[in-house]
């Protein structure tokens, strides 16, 4: 004759529950600490194709229209409106954010309030760096003005 097994009867009731338990909180912390990683999305959200709308020349009200209202605006020979995002991660839950991608999207102006340029800002190997001319701004009033930008969205960020 064969006998089932019964290992919760030879452990005793209280070992059983001691196990359960250390289960439970094994699969519980488990679960947190891989479930789904955040992002977290800061400041302008750029719609797909909305740049490819504004061409050279278009008017300052076009670009209002298009883009919105820009996070700030500046004067540097004429107006430059500044859209600034960032993109940031945590992939587990409880640990600090990351940052991952971090725009700022300048559109300028000449003196009859018209597109003359638009520029993409971000950081490629640690330098600013613009993603549409793919140029990297060395000097001049520009970088003087985007420069602080980036600086301004790592505060608070550990980075």
């Amino acid at each position: 004759m064969i006998e089932p097994s019964h290992t919760c009867s030879r452990l005793g009731p209280a070992a059983t529950w001691r196990r359960l338990r250390m289960v439970a909180a094994i699969t519980f912390a488990c679960a947190v600490l891989s479930g789904c990683g955040e992002q977290f999305q800061k400041g302008y959200v750029l719609a797909p194709g909305a740049l490819e709308q504004i061409p050279i020349g278009a008017s300052q009200d076009q670009v209002l229209i298009v883009m919105g209202t820009p996070s700030t605006v500046a004067t540097l020979n004429g107006e430059v409106f500044y859209y600034i995002s960032q993109r940031s991660e945590r992939p587990i839950a409880f640990m600090n954010d990351k940052i991952v991608d971090q725009r700022v999207i300048a559109i300028y102006f000449d003196k009859k309030r018209q597109v003359r340029r638009i520029a993409n800002y971000g950081l490629k190997d640690g330098a600013i760096f613009d993603f549409i001319s793919r140029t990297t701004p060395t000097s001049g009033q520009e970088i003087n003005y985007v420069a602080p930008l980036f600086k301004a969205l790592n505060i608070g960020q550990g980075q």
